[in-house]
């Protein structure tokens, strides 16, 4: 198994919160929930018993219509899968619990017990349909499971130069252009195959892009057919698949009739809502007063969507730009995208950011005496200061807007930093850093 951050979260949760509480780990489908629970319990329980509620047979399953009387539940529990559980020294997974309500909220009752610890994994937990007429548990302490972030990925592709980076970030230094490049060039191997475990393990094992690609488009599928699940219209589906399209109109906020090519309705609303809680998707909420709270002064019917996975964001791009062609890969790996899709370095900052448990912002004003706006791509608060991030495909670009906000809300503004592939550069407050070097930031300031 490759290593995931998300160990240490568990390790946590056992030392401190179990068994008064069971881990939930939530995602999207294919991000390696399944995986990491298991791995987990082999690691650091005498036994454990692993329940899949989407592969149960009726025999199993007739086991959890009656758990009042656990010692009975627990026998029959034991019996049936051949495992014997230890007190206080195994664990019982409940994979895919959104497919068993009722059971996810008898987690009540079974915590209480005290025998055992618990771990839920979850997909689409949120949806309304998997949550109706259930009573969902406050003993639950959630993980949010994401794709493999950048360190994860170098950690699973046996790259060594995540020390390097952050020797540089610390001392804040170039790193000449001979060596930037080469570790833009990592980086964006990155960006073509993204944090799916499936597509990683593919390209660990030699395969080629073609491959890899295919490995995207399954799990792409597979989320398409789970949206036409919960909603049969499909338009859930065209929600989730115009993102890229919508980014790459350059327009400063998702439009939902732009997806369904109709007008707007309360059901519309409904399904973009499931679509957020799908986990399939970032959204990335306008702030109106940034020198206050970020979250206060949000704008939840004014946001721009991304990926959740930039290596799904490259495939879908096939799709939304056919001037690509087949060639994306080769264009992406030796920087030669169009400069239209530079909205492809946005997600995958998107995405870095989500990875640490932190909401999406950005920030947009108009010009003076001018129809135009500026825009701040993401916005984080560090204490009292607001921070500001850029986000650059090329290297000849203007900074325009980073600059006016830093004049328009110096009180309130630290550093300010513009993301490309640079190298590293300062100048007064605004701190030029290779996009590579974002997770350190990040360390920093979340």
């Amino acid at each position: 198994m490759f290593k995931r951050k998300a160990m240490k979260e568990l390790i946590e949760w056992k030392n401190n919160f179990a068994p008064k509480y069971a881990a939930l780990l939530e995602g999207a489908r294919r991000v390696g929930k399944s995986t990491i629970a298991e791995e987990f319990a082999k690691q650091n329980y005498k036994s454990y018993i692993k329940i899949d509620f989407g592969q149960i047979d009726n025999v199993l399953l007739d086991v959890f219509n009656d758990i009042t009387n656990l010692d009975l539940f627990f026998l029959r529990l034991q019996n049936i899968t051949g495992t014997r559980l230890y007190e206080r020294k195994s664990v019982v997974i409940f994979d895919e619990i959104q497919l068993n309500p009722p059971v996810r909220q008898a987690i009540k009752h079974l915590v209480a017990d005290g025998r055992y610890d618990y771990i839920e994994t979850g997909s689409l937990i949120s949806i309304k349909k998997n949550v109706k007429n259930i009573l969902i548990p406050s003993e639950e302490y959630k993980i949010n499971i994401y794709p493999f972030d950048y360190e994860e990925f170098l950690w699973a592709t046996s790259e060594d130069t995540y020390d390097l980076i952050r020797e540089s970030y610390r001392q804040n230094i170039e790193l000449g252009n001979a060596t930037n490049r080469k570790l833009m060039r990592d980086f964006r191997i990155y960006m073509a195959i993204g944090g799916m475990p499936q597509a990683i393990q593919a390209y660990v094992d030699g395969k080629d892009f073609a491959t890899i690609d295919r490995i995207k488009r399954s799990i792409i599928d597979l989320y398409i057919e789970d949206f036409k699940k919960i909603d049969p219209s499909g338009l859930i589906g065209k929600m989730f698949k115009s993102i890229p399209s919508q980014l790459a109109s350059n327009k400063k906020r998702y439009v939902i009739s732009n997806a369904t090519n109709k007008r707007k309705t309360d059901k519309d609303l409904q399904r973009l809502a499931e679509l957020i809680d799908s986990k399939t998707v970032l959204p990335c909420y306008n702030v109106t007063n940034p020198n206050v709270t970020l979250s206060q002064s949000k704008t939840d019917d004014n946001f721009k969507l991304y990926l959740l996975d930039v290596g799904l964001f490259t495939t879908m791009i096939f799709d939304s730009s056919p001037t690509t062609g087949d060639n994306i890969y080769n264009k992406l790996l030796g920087d030669k995208l169009p400069a239209n899709l530079g909205y492809l370095y946005e997600n995958v900052v998107a995405q870095m950011i989500a990875c640490t448990n932190t909401e999406l912002y950005y920030h947009t004003w108009k010009k003076l005496d001018s129809t135009h706006h500026y825009e701040i791509d993401f916005l984080l608060r560090y204490d009292t200061k607001i921070i500001p991030f850029e986000v650059k495909s090329a290297d000849n670009c203007m900074h325009e807007s980073i600059k006016e906000f830093c004049v328009k809300y110096n009180r309130y503004t630290s550093n300010a930093y513009v993301l490309s592939q640079k190298d590293v550069k300062t100048e007064g407050k605004l701190l030029y850093k290779p996009i590579y070097m974002l997770p350190f930031i990040l360390e920093e300031i979340v």
